[in-house]
């Protein structure tokens, strides 16, 4: 078991290692569309000088690790590190608040305060930087070798994508979007344990939409806890406004709450969410790429790892349901026992008519190496998951 935890921390050492370097890689590439926006034919110049300076950083700390006698390389390193991004972040913040003054000016625009907006700007910016995945030459586009109509599946080890098809059309998540839910909903609550009294407007909502549900009854008082479980494992509709309405005091408020997530995560321009559950709504979308975006914010948050990751669940005791009610993961419980290379960890499906169904999902291979897949529109739900089978079977080479 000690074993076992030292793994995953590891595994997540390994994780923010990685998110932290493609963060700074994204960072250099705004730095250099600064610059050629900012000083046009002298960019070139500019930048070079640029990355001279950091280089020539790089270069001195390594040469004063090695001096210094019995000093780690694994240190220096990182001194060396630290300065060259030390000089990039002052440089790209200079850049940034330069185009900020040329923009005012152009536009007529006071330029009063422009360094506190341009320190708020760089906020947002470093925020939405830390969740991407790259489309390389070795990405893989997928046709008729899968039943879905839109996919992509990410090595999360080297934030690369290793296969793809239609990843940046919009689709409708359906009951997907509930990993958004859970995510904002788990950045906001406090106490598992404290209670929510079901009443009418999460039954009903429930019902008339014909949504799944947890089976919570009217007055029914559960734990915020069993709303998150209720929200996954069985795709509750009630659990999930339920756990809107506590969260915020209606879902309305909620939804609000998601949009501004997926601002933070860098994702509002290509999508954007109406209600708490996946109905269908033609303004409620995302990309199967933003979804797994979603998927991997919310592997981060270690609630909804656990959530995410349950493949039964039984809700406390209440005079309504004395023994509870007990809850599964259908995806989780029917991927287990197929050859996919590895393990799936994590999963959510969904279905409505417009976009078949669909489901985002986490897994390891027999190597350790994670991916998230993201799928939709397939012909049946067994057709889905098959579907996840193949793509992980074949990112593992087994």
């Amino acid at each position: 078991m000690n074993h076992e935890i030292e793994d995953e921390r590891e595994r997540r050492e390994r994780r923010r290692r990685l998110m932290a370097e493609r963060k700074r890689r994204s960072r250099r590439l705004k730095l250099i569309y600064a610059c050629i926006r900012k000083f046009g034919p002298y960019a070139a110049g500019l930048v070079a000088a640029i990355v001279l300076v950091c280089v020539g950083v790089s270069l001195s700390g390594n040469k004063a690790g090695n001096v210094q006698a019995g000093q780690e390389s694994g240190a220096y390193e990182e001194t060396a590190q630290g300065g060259t991004a030390s000089i990039e972040e002052g440089a790209l913040m200079e850049a940034d608040a330069a185009m900020e003054e040329s923009q005012s000016a152009e536009e007529g625009a006071p330029m009063e305060g422009s360094s506190s907006k341009t320190a708020q700007t760089q906020e947002a910016e470093d925020t939405k930087e830390v969740y991407s995945a790259n489309v390389t030459a070795q990405t893989a586009q997928l046709g008729a070798d899968i039943d879905s109509s839109y996919a992509i599946l990410i090595d999360l080890d080297t934030g690369n994508v290793l296969a793809q098809k239609q990843a940046e059309a919009r689709i409708n998540p359906a009951s997907m979007t509930k990993v958004l839910t859970v995510l904002v909903a788990a950045e906001h609550v406090e106490n598992l344990d404290d209670t929510f009294t079901i009443t009418l407007n999460e039954t009903d909502y429930s019902y008339v939409n014909d949504c799944s549900s947890v089976g919570f009854a009217e007055n029914e008082v559960v734990t915020v806890r069993d709303l998150f479980y209720g929200t996954i494992l069985p795709s509750g509709g009630d659990a999930a406004a339920g756990l809107a309405a506590y969260v915020a005091g209606s879902r309305e408020a909620f939804v609000e709450l998601m949009n501004e997530k997926l601002a933070q995560l860098g994702l509002s321009d290509t999508a954007h969410m109406t209600n708490c559950v996946g109905l269908y709504d033609e303004d409620h979308y995302c990309t199967v790429y933003d979804m797994a975006m979603i998927m991997e914010a919310a592997l981060d948050n270690e609630l909804c790892r656990e959530v995410l990751s349950a493949h039964t669940y039984t809700t406390s005791s209440t005079p309504q349901h004395p023994e509870g009610i007990t809850i599964s993961n259908w995806f989780l419980r029917r991927i287990e026992d197929k050859d996919t290379g590895g393990e799936v960890i994590c999963g959510k499906t969904g279905y409505v008519v417009q976009s078949g169904s669909c489901a985002a999902s986490y897994g390891r291979d027999v190597n350790g190496r994670e991916y998230v897949c993201v799928t939709a529109d397939a012909g049946s739900s067994w057709k889905c998951i098959y579907d996840h089978v193949a793509l992980y079977k074949e990112a593992s080479g087994t």
